[in-house]
């Protein structure tokens, strides 16, 4: 049993800043991909950043320049920093994870949301 949980979320500015956290419990061996994805209201879910077990990131190309994805194994933590936040990124935003158990059972997770609202 694998639990994510967000937070950081709330209400900004256009042009501020947020930093999202996504921490795993439970019965953890290994986390390899960790991910951040976001959904508007009437709108797909999107994937906006990948972090893999050896660090290596990738983005969404709206998001490039301005988010930072990272992670601190220690705490099986990771982050999202969103800088120059625009109105358009206002989404409840999900962290996603590979974690294998020690039954070495690989199973995708998914957290329970956090909101992001950026406001002009």
């Amino acid at each position: 049993q694998v639990q994510l949980v967000e937070s950081g979320g709330g209400l900004v500015l256009a042009g501020g800043s947020l930093r999202l956290s996504c921490a795993a419990s439970g019965r953890i061996f290994r986390i390899n991909d960790m991910r951040w994805y976001r959904q508007a209201p009437g709108k797909q879910r999107e994937l906006v950043a990948t972090i893999t077990g050896g660090d290596s990131t990738n983005y969404a190309d709206s998001v490039k320049g301005r988010f930072t994805i990272s992670r601190v194994n220690a705490k099986n933590t990771v982050y999202l920093q969103m800088n120059s936040l625009k109105p358009e990124d206002t989404a409840v935003y999900y962290c996603n994870a590979d974690v294998s158990t020690l039954d070495w059972e690989w199973k995708n997770y998914w957290g329970q949301g956090t909101q992001v609202t950026v406001s002009s």
